[in-house]
């Protein structure tokens, strides 16, 4: 039987704005964690070309992604609100902890520093008009951020423990990036197994088949 978040919705109630493989790709990870009826929309971030031809600053004036449209038209930006939007929406599913809790704050704490360390880290690297001795630099600050989180997911399965939660696909996210900019993960074993455990996640295959990023 085909999983339930791969059922065609007869009613799409939220719209989420993509590129592949942006950061986007975490909030297409846990709508399909929530089981969520949405529909995908992808906004190339090099052409800003949405696939009716307009262009997607009229849906974002920042012109990046991911922005989720409710049902009342209402626009969510950034990703780390957006997911946690997500998780609030499906409690029982306890993709997040309950608000107002240490553990949520915990929660925060991981997606602001996927958010402002790996994530602005990776940034530079992207960008052609880098000088060659600054990207040195961010490759050190960065080996040292993923150094810091290797160790903390050493004997969890997940950010947070042995429950997964929203904020484990943004690292996953984050850190799929490394192999595009040559930024060599081989000596984290914890990072390397938490990247295996989370490709094998159904929702994690399947968000990136509808990215065009697996066959």
């Amino acid at each position: 039987m085909e999983p339930a978040f791969l059922a065609e919705p007869h009613h799409i109630p939220m719209k989420l704005y993509y590129s592949p493989g942006a950061c986007s790709l975490s909030p297409h990870i846990c709508l399909l964690e929530a089981g969520l009826p949405f529909e995908a929309i992808k906004a190339p971030i090099r052409t800003h070309k949405l696939p009716d031809g307009s262009d997607y600053h009229a849906i974002n004036p920042l012109g990046y992604v991911p922005l989720l449209e409710l049902d009342d038209g209402t626009r969510l930006t950034e990703g780390p609100a957006i997911v946690q939007y997500i998780a609030d929406l499906v409690p029982d599913k306890m993709l997040a902890p309950p608000c107002g809790s240490v553990a949520r704050a915990q929660l925060q704490g991981w997606l602001n520093f996927t958010s402002t360390e790996l994530h602005k880290g990776f940034a530079p690297l992207f960008n052609a008009a880098t000088p060659a001795d600054y990207k040195v630099l961010v490759v050190d600050t960065l080996m040292s951020r993923l150094k810091w989180l290797d160790q903390q997911l050493a004997g969890k399965p997940y950010l947070m423990g042995d429950r997964f939660t929203v904020a484990d696909p943004y690292v996953f996210n984050v850190t799929n990036w490394a192999a595009l900019v040559k930024v060599d993960l081989a000596g984290f074993g914890h990072l390397a197994a938490f990247r295996a455990r989370m490709a094998g996640r159904p929702a994690v295959q399947a968000a990136m088949k509808a990215e065009g990023l697996l066959k």
